[in-house]
């Protein structure tokens, strides 16, 4: 199948998905669905496009690229499925939302849904140009994605543990979390979901010129910051917590890094 029909059949793939958890959130009133189907839905879209596209690129580098987005996908989903799952209120994001839209809200989150099915092909060809970038494998920078991805993997969940153990800890109700890794960056889950992203032009990009679609793969890595950071991660996140922190969380932000991890600043 050529690139252009597996991103085609990916995207979708990845439309229908998100059509499905408008209608799973709209039967079961817990919105937090949509993002439990967006990572299953990528998962699904990468894998299409790392090895149903026909190319030259070596078997090994393509089935290694497949896991990669594999692993992640599952160890996402999953964690937001356990996360929604025994939610007893709505994520504070949507929840903002309803309010926000009103008597619009399912016609809106229809369109919202199917936007973030969009900019899931963005992710999608950045899995494509890593899978299928020709040359022997594996080489050094398989190798270094592949590292990469692990750490990224292991850092978002050590910090998603350290949040849980914190919620869980009674003693902690109304408080802001700063241990761990949340004492180095107000949203290490986010930094470290970012760096999983940027494995895939490690991968991709061929210096020598050989293959310029690898330079596609930095579609990924910028799309994701741009959306933690600015649009639907870390502003609906933090203007939720100033208004059930107050001044706790304004203290917070004025001691730690928004994104990437930093000592923390001295009040």
């Amino acid at each position: 199948m050529s690139a252009i029909g597996s991103i085609i059949i990916a995207s979708l793939i990845m439309s229908a998905m998100m059509a499905a958890a408008w209608a799973v959130q709209k039967r079961s009133g817990q919105s937090g669905w949509a993002d439990v189907f967006w990572s299953f839905a990528i998962g699904l879209g990468g894998l299409i496009a790392a090895l149903m596209t026909a190319g030259t690129a070596p078997l090994e580098r393509s089935w290694l690229v497949a896991a990669m987005v594999g692993c992640w996908s599952i160890r996402l989903g999953f964690h937001i499925l356990a996360r929604t799952a025994n939610a007893t209120y709505e994520d504070p994001r949507y929840a903002d939302l309803r309010k926000e839209w009103g008597d619009k809200f399912q016609a809106r989150l229809f369109g919202f849904l199917q936007v973030q099915a969009l900019c899931g092909v963005g992710l999608v060809v950045t899995v494509y140009a890593a899978a299928q970038r020709p040359g022997p494998a594996l080489s050094t920078t398989d190798y270094a994605g592949l590292a990469l991805l692990i750490l990224s993997v292991i850092g978002e969940g050590i910090a998603d543990r350290q949040l849980r153990a914190f919620t869980a800890d009674k003693a902690n109700h109304g408080k802001v979390c700063d241990t761990g890794l949340w004492g180095w960056s107000r949203h290490p889950n986010y930094f470290f979901e970012w760096l999983g992203w940027v494995a895939y032009p490690v991968i991709a990009i061929d210096l020598s010129g050989g293959w310029w679609q690898g330079w596609l793969a930095l579609i990924g890595p910028a799309m994701m910051y741009w959306l933690l950071v600015h649009v639907s991660g870390i502003p609906p996140l933090e203007a939720h917590m100033l208004r059930s922190r107050g001044d706790a969380f304004k203290d917070y932000m004025a001691r730690t890094s928004a994104f990437f991890p930093l000592p923390p600043r001295k009040n």
